[in-house]
């Protein structure tokens, strides 16, 4: 794997598909070694959101390939706590996994000191599974095209607000970081999801707003939203005309709203092993390459080590810009 930024995943992935996939499915199904029964997999938040997708598209195409059924189940609660605490307390036996992510074990660790447990002591990190990146959005009532006009309006003195998913989401720890790399006095507004920030954007209620692509999608390609700069590291194909923070003088602001698969901490390296090869072949094929497409998702081809590696980074990255937001309880 190429040597890259810790949280600029790569999307080789996508696009290398092995060829061997098949063939090694019906061994792995009759080792009568692990999984000989059902495995649970946690979404620390409210069904249909894109942890709930995103582990059941996985949960369903590794109940396929290792030969027995993983479960999804919805543990919401304190911002992805509640799921995660009941993973972190699991034996380390390979049956029970979490569907991990910057909120809920990078930001909640910030905010909630009580949490109860360590993103990094207290888990295995197995897999990463990718994500959707974050855009900046005007609606169309703004008299600005691009991000350098944005800049120029707020300094001029026009007040300006943002909204995000929510507190402590990727969306609103990208618009604090765009902030303070700016100098731009940004008042952030939280939503409960995109879907609501969306809505006053297209009815002129709110001006910008930095949320997923993938939510905001319909609405650039409807003329209703202006795209003026997306967080991957290069031009997404999906909206190739938008560019990216980076070309526009902000390197830093590059990533993703990402999820892996994690487990207790004392996993047995060889479930570990089998299980990180497995994501990775499923995030490879094609019916996952076209159902990310969809989303604008972006995957990566991560080892365990490397995947721990980058939640250790991203912990590093936002924590301190969650403290900065003023999420922190300490």
């Amino acid at each position: 794997m190429t040597q890259r930024r810790p949280y600029r995943p790569t999307r080789r992935a996508l696009f290398a598909v092995g060829g061997g996939a098949l063939l090694a499915r019906p061994a792995l199904a009759q080792t009568g070694a692990w999984p000989n029964r059902t495995v649970r997999v946690i979404a620390p938040f409210v069904p249909g959101g894109s942890a709930d997708t995103l582990g059941r598209l996985v949960a369903q195409e590794l109940t396929t390939t290792l030969g027995q059924s993983f479960v999804v189940e919805n543990r919401a609660g304190a911002g992805g706590v509640v799921g995660s605490q009941q993973v972190a307390r699991a034996a380390p036996d390979g049956y029970t996994f979490v569907i991990s992510g910057i909120a809920s074990h990078v930001v909640a660790p910030v905010v909630n000191p009580n949490a109860g447990f360590d993103p990094l002591r207290d888990f295995t990190h197995v897999a990463f599974l990718g994500g959707p990146p974050t855009i900046l959005v005007v609606g169309a009532q703004l008299p600005v095209h691009n991000l350098a006009e944005f800049i120029a309006l707020v300094r001029a003195g026009r007040p300006m607000s943002y909204g995000s998913p929510g507190a402590g989401t990727h969306g609103h720890l990208f618009g604090v970081a765009f902030a303070r790399a700016s100098g731009l006095p940004l008042e952030h507004v939280p939503y409960r999801g995109a879907g609501g920030a969306v809505a006053d954007l297209i009815a002129g209620n709110l001006p910008a707003a930095s949320i997923t692509l993938a939510s905001s999608l319909a609405g650039i390609r409807a003329g209703q939203l202006r795209a003026l700069a997306v967080t991957t590291p290069r031009r997404t194909a999906v909206v190739p005309d938008v560019p990216t923070f980076a070309e526009q003088g902000f390197p830093d602001l590059v990533g993703i709203t990402w999820f892996g698969l994690s487990g207790p901490a004392g996993l047995p390296e060889p479930i570990v092993t089998t299980l990180n090869r497995e994501v990775v072949r499923i995030m490879a094929g094609p019916r996952m390459r076209e159902r990310l497409a969809a989303d604008s998702f972006e995957s990566g081809d991560y080892s365990a080590p490397a995947f721990t590696r980058f939640v250790e980074s991203e912990i590093a990255r936002w924590a301190p810009v969650a403290r900065a937001a003023g999420l922190s309880a300490e």
